[in-house]
């Protein structure tokens, strides 16, 4: 019989480094365009949020549309960008170390262009956002009046 040890008592999935995901991605461009999609979610709810807190706060609208783009990439692509950043800082140096340090990502083959579609539907999102929220007046201007957005 084998002495317990508190090696024995984690899950064997956190043992052998697979996290379990609550939203299962495909992989490839597929998933790619997912986690974009998702990213450009994330984008149009950061300027909602971000929008109103600046209303509250009577900042400029710039200050809303930076912070929620920030926030948006951070959110949206936080994990893949430290993934990537992670890659390529770390000494992989053996096969062990790079076997290690691709086996905790999600489709490593395709992370850049995850990277790439979530950044880009993060900040997209930002966009639609601010189109859809901002306030504006009856002749098609903005609260502030320096930009008009009807032609």
């Amino acid at each position: 019989m084998v002495p317990w040890s508190p090696i024995h008592a984690l899950p064997q999935a956190i043992l052998h480094g697979h996290r379990a995901m609550n939203l299962p991605l495909h992989y490839g461009v597929l998933g790619a365009l997912e986690a974009g999609l998702i990213a450009l979610l994330i984008g149009v709810l950061c300027f909602w949020v971000w929008n109103a807190v600046c209303q509250r706060a009577n900042a400029a609208m710039g200050h809303a549309i930076g912070w929620a783009c920030v926030s948006a990439v951070i959110l949206g692509a936080g994990v893949d960008l430290w993934n990537m950043f992670y890659l390529g800082i770390s000494r992989l140096e053996s096969p062990l170390y790079a076997r290690l340090a691709l086996k905790g990502i999600h489709d490593p083959d395709g992370l850049g262009a995850r990277v790439v579609l979530e950044v880009a539907g993060a900040l997209a999102g930002v966009v639609i956002g601010w189109q859809w929220f901002r306030k504006k007046s009856a002749d098609g201007t903005t609260r502030s009046g320096a930009e008009k957005t009807d032609p």
